[in-house]
C-alpha cells in the first residue's frame, strides 16, 4: 500500500471447495454473520446433487450458531466438522483463500465494493472453468513430526521469557 491508499470498503466472501474436483461455491455477503453463513448453506443445497455433505469449519462464531447448529437437522444430508482451533490449515478452504488473494486480490486496485465483488465472482467463474482438486503432498506423519518440534520449541522459549 501506498501513503495515500483509501480503502472503499469491504465484502465478506464465504466460499465452499468441492475437495473432489476443486469446484468452489462462492458468494459474497455485506456482513459476517450466521444469518449469511445460512444463505452460502442453501446455495450449497441448490446448486450440488444430492447426496451426503460434509461441511468442514473453522470455529468462527458464525459457524457455531445455535441457528446454524440446528440447520443440519433439518437438513440431514449435511454433516459438519470443525477443524481443531489453530489449524485453520486443515480447512481447504483456507487455500483458496490464498489463491484468490495473491492472484487476484493482493495488488488489485478497487474503487468500489461493486467493483471488488465483481472481481471475486470473476475469479471464482475462471477457476471453476478449469478446477483441480488440491492434492496433498507431505505425509500425516511428517506434518504431525513438524507440529511436535514447533510446540517443543514454543515451550521452551515460553520458559526461558519466564525465568
Amino acid at each position: 500500500m501506498t501513503h495515500d491508499y483509501k480503502r472503499h470498503g469491504t465484502t465478506t466472501l464465504f466460499a465452499a471447495p468441492n475437495i473432489l474436483d476443486g469446484r468452489v461455491i462462492a458468494g459474497c455477503q455485506q456482513r459476517h454473520r450466521h444469518l449469511e453463513w445460512l444463505d452460502l448453506l442453501k446455495k450449497i443445497d441448490r446448486e450440488t446433487p444430492e447426496g451426503e455433505l460434509h461441511l468442514v469449519c473453522d470455529n468462527y462464531a458464525t459457524h457455531k450458531h445455535p441457528k446454524v447448529m440446528e440447520w443440519p437437522d433439518k437438513h440431514p444430508r449435511f454433516h459438519t466438522h470443525f477443524t481443531p482451533t489453530s489449524a485453520s490449515w486443515l480447512n481447504m478452504v483456507e487455500r483458496f483463500f490464498r489463491d484468490i488473494t495473491t492472484e487476484r486480490l493482493r495488488r488489485g486496485v478497487f474503487t468500489s465494493v461493486p467493483e471488488l465483488t465483481a472481481a471475486i465472482h470473476e475469479y471464482v467463474a475462471m477457476h471453476n472453468e478449469n478446477p483441480k482438486p488440491f492434492i496433498w503432498t507431505a505425509k500425516a506423519n511428517d506434518i504431525l513430526q513438524k507440529v511436535v518440534r514447533a510446540n517443543r520449541r514454543l515451550s521452551s522459549k515460553q520458559n526461558e521469557a519466564l525465568h
